[in-house]
């Protein structure tokens, strides 16, 4: 028969090798949409979130597409869409806007950012200095 003290021994050492082997779901960027974020975007899509952008420190590195990543072009990552999406992105402060072709995977970290763009994209709606901005991104048909 086993001490109490013993037993309480066998429990711990018992419960640190069990393994939760079901991961929570994926958290999801803020959409504001009906789909789901795991699911190819309708062309109405419309998400409101933030921009942040990325430049020279990747540039000429692969992207998650294959293509190499080049901070003058009108490209950007989201988690979700689908490469070769295009999308309209909007300041919703200024009303400058942008239309980029998904060409690679992120933003990483905070659900709310919702897109990384070029630098040349971030550039034409003046949020370089800021390296955010308040967006609403729209799937579009095309450039």
């Amino acid at each position: 028969m086993l001490s109490r003290r013993s037993a309480l021994l066998l429990a711990l050492v018992a419960g640190g090798c069990a393994h939760n082997t079901t991961l929570p779901p994926p958290r999801g960027p803020a959409l504001e949409t009906a789909g789901a974020a795991s699911t190819p975007a309708p062309r109405s899509e419309v998400q409101a979130g933030y921009a942040t952008w990325y430049g020279a420190a990747l540039a000429g590195k692969h992207t998650a597409s294959g293509e190499r990543f080049d901070p003058s072009r009108m490209t950007a990552a989201h988690r979700t869409l689908p490469f070769g999406t295009w999308v309209d992105v909007r300041r919703l402060d200024t009303g400058q806007s942008v239309r980029v072709r998904i060409t690679d995977r992120g933003p990483f970290g905070h659900p709310e950012r919702i897109i990384d763009l070029s630098r040349a994209a971030a550039a034409k709606i003046d949020m370089l200095r800021m390296g955010t901005a308040r967006i609403e991104l729209r799937v579009v048909a095309g450039p």
